[in-house]
């Protein structure tokens, strides 16, 4: 699980900065428009790639630290054999979702390389370069999704439930206030 949490730092690092280079980009750009009546030609449309981009990119991070939003109303009333095998179907839906949706989104790059589409903007951008980043995100937290799932069942087969509970489980509120107390005291 460490090369997998150094993939996903990766991916928060690039999901971030492709983010914050964006906000910087259309800040430049309302600048230019509001003050100069000048215009940074397609900052909207990197923008929507660096969105695309950091989100793809940065869903293995919000996997592994269990920070996905789940509606857990009853969750916790149920018991611990019943709330791991909800997670474990959990997962397994979001993983199954979205690789339909990297299968879907190979065929779109497929077809963005075979027929050389570019944007319709003043970039003219070959759209599988963003297409291409985007996949490769994707199929970056599908991996981490699998090997999260098989570390889970690893620690089930040992018979550490709560391991495994620790790794694919929602975050109990106590979890969550325990973190920020120890946020607090770092500071």
């Amino acid at each position: 699980m460490g090369l997998v949490r150094s993939v996903t730092r990766f991916g928060l690092w690039f999901g971030g900065a492709l983010v914050l280079a964006a906000a910087v980009l259309i800040g430049i750009d309302v600048t230019l428009r509001k003050f100069f009546n000048a215009s940074i030609g397609g900052a909207d449309e990197l923008a929507g790639y660096a969105l695309a981009l950091g989100t793809a990119w940065s869903l293995g991070a919000a996997l592994l630290d269990r920070a996905h939003i789940r509606i857990d109303s009853l969750y916790g009333y149920f018991p611990r054999w019943l709330r791991l095998a909800l997670d474990f179907a959990g997962i397994a839906l979001l993983l199954a979702f979205f690789g339909l949706i990297a299968r879907h989104g190979w065929s779109v790059v497929e077809q963005s390389w075979v027929s050389s589409s570019r944007s319709q903007s003043a970039l003219a951008t070959p759209t599988v370069i963003p297409q291409s980043i985007w996949l490769a995100g994707l199929a970056v937290f599908l991996a981490i999704g699998v090997a999260l799932l098989a570390h889970a069942l690893l620690q089930i087969a040992r018979g550490d439930a709560a391991a495994a509970a620790g790794a694919i489980s929602t975050r109990s509120v106590m979890e969550e206030v325990e973190d920020e107390i120890r946020e607090l005291k770092e500071r």
